[in-house]
């Protein structure tokens, strides 16, 4: 697809409907859904175990081919939890298990297929075992990038970069870019810049939904109900 075809309307409709869905379906499954979520395609988010907690301004995005889990697989009563902190971004694809606790700091970005884990699930001589589990700690404003892997009882410090495709098993410390397998720092950041973080960008949350109100009826103007349809039904070069 070239180009959005639906007017706005039917856009705005779309956008509710996934609005209900996180919050009739998703919510109650979740000890805790802070305000301002965006999820898209929310029907392909799945949720297993307790609890689990997604704080304000959450942007969750899921495709039908690489769907987010979110699973909870205590390996002793009273164990195990996943706490997402503000403003995060979790990408299609991106699974997070936890036997023993997994936190996820405020501003965080997890891209694409990324895998977090708190425990190995099984052990290296009994494999009927959970295997060694400990927790894992992603600090403020950390990026995890594409395909990553987080293992059992690794901290990822704050503003850090984790890069595409690393497995990290050791302690990445704050302000610095880890990458390889096994994910070795690579690069360090200057912690005297200023960081922009996602927070910012959601500091005027009423503004910011004009803005985007405003830009999608720029980007659909001109659309029409039957052209959206002949373009399901009989789509054509260009479209």
């Amino acid at each position: 697809m070239i180009k959005d075809h639906r007017p706005y309307i039917v856009k705005k409709a779309y956008l509710k409907l996934q609005k209900f869905y996180a919050s009739h379906f998703l919510r109650p499954q979740l000890e805790h859904l802070g305000g301002g979520f965006t999820f898209m395609r929310p029907w392909h988010v799945e949720l297993f175990g307790a609890p689990i907690s997604i704080g304000q301004f959450a942007t969750v995005i899921a495709t039908p081919d690489k769907k987010i889990r979110l699973s909870v697989w205590p390996d002793q009563a009273g164990k195990g939890h996943i706490t997402i902190g503000n403003y995060c971004l979790v990408c299609p694809g991106v699974r997070v298990s936890s036997a023993v606790g997994i936190t996820i700091g405020d501003n965080c970005m997890i891209a694409n297929g990324a895998y977090v884990t708190d425990s190995d699930w099984h052990g290296i001589y009994n494999r009927i075992s959970f295997g060694k589990a400990s927790p894992v700690t992603i600090e403020k404003n950390a990026w995890i990038g594409d395909s990553a892997i987080i293992c059992k009882g690794v901290t990822i410090g704050e503003n850090s970069i984790v890069g595409a495709g690393a497995i990290v098993v050791d302690p990445v410390p704050p302000n610095c870019v880890a990458a390889g397998n096994p994910a070795r720092v690579v690069k360090q950041l200057d912690p005297q810049e200023t960081f922009t973080t996602r927070a910012q960008f959601f500091s005027d949350p009423v503004k910011l939904s004009r803005d985007f109100m405003a830009w999608e009826q720029a980007v659909l103007q001109g659309n029409t109900l039957f052209g959206w349809l002949r373009h399901l039904l009989f789509p054509a070069k260009g479209d």
